[in-house]
């Protein structure tokens, strides 16, 4: 008969939630595995085919680590305060409470749909006031040790969601929730010092096993550089000399310097401003002071700026230079001023010819000519010229070096670190989030929460809906604002803005080993044993955000002495995205509701399968690329284990004799499939797995190669035990159909080295000549499929590399040469 998916994977998801299975012990003396995904937001109607291919890879992984007698922590949760779930409610007209518990339960049905094995009793959910009470906790101890500080500032304000952003927060200047250009707005924040751990934040990620391109993407929001802070001074109005520090990478074009260019806000501006240019600095900046995202990167892409009236002193020849105000400097970077050097940038090569400022060449190519007129801006390596004692040096190293000593010793530069990084903007001005635990005391200043008396819970609300006027909705709760100074017990004030929907999920991953615990946020016995994370499966997406606010609030941990590790996550694994073919636009475009291109896992389950659609999502592709959705993939993959299941449960297809043995071939080709079955899932490629699964049904229903096949208990339990990862329903029942056991009672198995030597060779795997890996390939494998094995096994040395070329040394060796 043939093989009935619904009968049979409604008949397992009942026996797994009535008897869950892989569930977390309680003894912690054996090796363990944390496997974790990135928990979702529950902001809308239910999950798309997308959002299974995350949670179906870390299943395959953890379901291997859970037969190999790992003890498993593979849990799941809500990341529900927030903008995103705030917004879902109120495009619903649902209160954010009522609407993220009804898309919760969804979720939850859905998920038990794919057949994970989560342990649903460590569940837990950022609105729980038995957990928010911890992420209190954890911004008072910020608090305490003055990583947490209130400030009026200019932010970004986004004028559709009502709030303040974060500067990671904001793409291409627009917001990254609503695509909605940003703007700048004065409000009071509560910010955290992230600055202070720049450093510790660049370093960490050299002994992360994180893809290359998540480590530079962090390295590069970081922005480390080292140069050199060089003090100008300017000829205040009133003849005094105020000194106008400015940073700079590019110090061995200091004799190149003809202006200097300052950010619109910067504090200086009333002091050296100029009565004559007075109203039409004032007017350029209110025309550019709440500029900012898509509007303000038109308005610089034509490199406006405004004169002061006001000269600098250049520091070595004393010339004197004008100063310009610039849309193009950012008051929050370096110093908010920079070095005009028109020659040899190209930013501002354009300001200088707009404005009619002196172009002086300083550094001239290897084989060039001396004060050639340029018609660009030359930005490579050269020799200085035009900078007196100076000539002839190498410019990016020995003149750079040169030149910054010569003004350390005169004391107009020091030498300095900078970082692009900016402290985190951490309150947000809306209603659906976690309540910031202070107090404002007009006596005692401000004041945090008293540990005893958190949580400070989020008070019932009718009108949740954002205000705009830079004030909480909870600002309006007289009776809940109202309280009074845990210290002098003085009439006071709460704090009324929320946290972000950051704050959750920055600790999250810490709280799952015990998600009951009343007295502390988690235990530190616990977490020796389970963290760090041995698996972290989520998008792209959160290669900044998440991930760099989790490490912050790691490494704050244990700098406080609350835990002995300091990076929660060894080994990160970022899967591509489901594309869907538009026929509206004509093109391939992400999955997203938005876009109406959805594909609902909710049909793709009834008609094909939990298992099919598992497999699929697999199938069509190499994880950590984006795949196309095709509906015809469905239908191989339903085949295919039509198929299995026609020729597993033929008559006699398994001996009934316990002690029965197949024929030496047939061994050694199942031998050879758990092989390379295991090579393949090792090496990250599940898709060619299942390949090694399709190849070995191929094998053994080919009458030419094997006729009458007959399976013994122990291959058939190796070959359903493999399939178990990919296909847990139909592998569940055929191991109860066939050999009378239940999958929790197998194991992993291994093959046998001694079966394959007469098959095989080792290949040694090169990048730039050095060894950077093994496989063992067939005998019969051709160059084409050795490359395409080697290429996976090596592929984090090659990724976001140019491949050049590659050099096969037959039998022996591979080489990739990359740039």
């Amino acid at each position: 008969m043939s093989y009935d998916f619904e009968k049979i994977e409604k008949k397992w998801q009942k026996n797994w939630q009535d008897s869950p299975v892989a569930q977390t012990k309680n003894d912690k003396s054996g090796k363990k595995f944390y496997c974790l995904d990135m928990f979702p937001y529950p902001s809308g109607s239910g999950l798309h085919v997308g959002h299974w291919r995350g949670y179906v890879l870390s299943d395959v992984y953890s379901r291997i680590k859970w037969l190999e007698g790992y003890n498993i922590l593979h849990p799941m949760g809500w990341d529900a305060f927030g903008l995103p779930a705030e917004n879902d409610a109120i495009k619903k007209g649902i209160h954010p409470a009522i609407n993220t518990a009804s898309n919760i339960a969804n979720f939850k049905k859905q998920l038990k749909e794919v057949a994970v094995i989560y342990d649903w009793s460590k569940e837990i959910n950022t609105t729980d006031p038995n957990y928010y009470k911890w992420t209190q906790w954890i911004f008072l101890k910020m608090f305490d040790a003055g990583l947490a500080y209130e400030q009026d500032m200019p932010i970004n304000w986004c004028p559709a969601c009502l709030t303040g952003l974060a500067n990671e927060e904001v793409v291409n200047g627009e917001c990254d929730r609503c695509a909605t250009p940003v703007e700048q707005k004065r409000i009071r924040q509560w910010v955290l010092k992230i600055t202070d751990y720049a450093e510790k934040l660049l370093k960490g990620l050299d002994k992360l096993e994180w893809p290359e391109k998540v480590k530079t993407m962090q390295r590069n929001w970081i922005g480390k550089s080292e140069g050199a802070e060089i003090t100008f001074q300017v000829i205040a109005p009133d003849g005094s000399l105020i000194d106008l520090p400015v940073y700079t990478t590019c110090a061995h074009t200091i004799y190149g310097v003809t202006f200097l260019s300052i950010a619109s806000d910067h504090d200086l501006v009333p002091l050296i401003v100029t009565s004559d240019y007075k109203d039409q600095v004032i007017d350029y900046q209110n025309k550019y002071a709440s500029l900012v995202g898509a509007k303000k990167l038109e308005e610089t892409g034509k490199k406006t700026g405004i004169f002061t009236g006001a000269y600098a002193l250049h520091p070595i020849t004393q010339d004197r230079l004008p100063i310009y105000l610039a849309d193009y400097v950012l008051k929050g970077y370096g110093t908010g001023v920079v070095m005009g050097v028109p020659a040899h940038d190209e930013r501002d090569f354009e300001f200088a010819k707009k404005y009619d400022l002196p172009i002086k060449q300083v550094v001239q190519p290897y084989k060039g000519y001396k004060n050639t007129e340029l018609t660009q801006a030359y930005t490579e390596d050269g020799i200085l010229i035009n900078s007196d004692a100076f000539d002839g040096a190498q410019a990016f190293t020995v003149g750079k070096e040169n030149i910054i000593d010569f003004l350390v010793k005169a004391k107009k530069a020091e030498r300095k670190v900078n970082y692009k990084l900016r402290d985190w903007i951490f309150s947000r001005q809306r209603y659906w989030g976690e309540p910031i635990p202070l107090i404002h005391c007009p006596k005692c200043g401000i004041v945090g929460v008293p540990e005893d008396q958190l949580p400070v819970t989020l008070p019932e609300v009718e009108s949740y809906q954002p205000t705009g006027t830079g004030e909480s909705p909870l600002a309006a709760i007289e009776e809940w604002v109202n309280v009074p100074c845990p210290k002098c017990h003085s009439r006071a004030k709460r704090e009324t803005n929320t946290m972000p929907q950051w704050a959750g999920s920055s600790w999250y991953f810490l709280r799952y080993p015990n998600p009951d615990l009343n007295d502390k946020p988690f235990d530190k016995h616990e977490l020796k044993y389970w963290l760090p994370v041995d698996l972290y499966v989520g998008g792209i997406e959160h290669a900044i955000l998440h991930l760099l606010y989790a490490r912050f609030y790691t490494k704050v941990l244990y700098d406080l002495g609350y835990l002995t590790f300091d990076e929660p996550f060894s080994h990160l694994f970022n899967q591509g995205m489901v594309t869907k073919y538009s026929e509206k636009s004509k093109k391939v475009e992400k999955m997203s509701k938005s876009k109406g291109n959805v594909v609902n896992p909710d049909e793709m389950v009834k008609e094909y399968g939990s298992d099919a659609l598992r497999m699929y999502i697999l199938f069509m592709g190499p994880p950590e690329l984006d795949s196309q959705w095709q509906d015809s993939g469905l239908d191989g993959i339903k085949r295919f284990l039509n198929r299995f299941w026609l020729f597993m449960t033929q008559e006699n297809r398994v001996s009934k004799d316990i002690n029965y043995q197949e024929a030496i071939e047939i061994v050694k080709r199942i031998n050879s499939f758990i092989k390379d079955f295991q090579e393949r899932i090792d090496a990250f490629k599940p898709n060619t797995a299942i390949s090694s699964c399709m190849e070995l049904l191929n094998d053994l229903t080919d009458q030419n190669k094997h006729k009458d096949v007959v399976l013994s208990f122990s291959s058939t339990e190796k070959i359903l035990v493999l399939l178990s990862t990919l296909a847990p329903h139909i592998s569940s029942e055929l191991i109860e159909k066939l050999l009378n056991k239940q999958l929790q009672d197998c194991s992993w198995p291994t093959y046998d080295k001694t079966l394959i030597k007469d098959e095989s060779f080792t290949i040694a795997i090169q990048v730039n000549g050095k060894l950077r890996g093994t496989i063992d390939v067939d005998v019969n494998a051709q160059e084409d499929e050795i490359r395409s094995l080697a290429y996976q096994q090596v592929f984090k040395w090659l990724e976001d590399k140019m491949l050049m070329k590659h050099i096969y040394v037959k039998n022996k060796l591979i080489n990739f040469i990359v740039k």
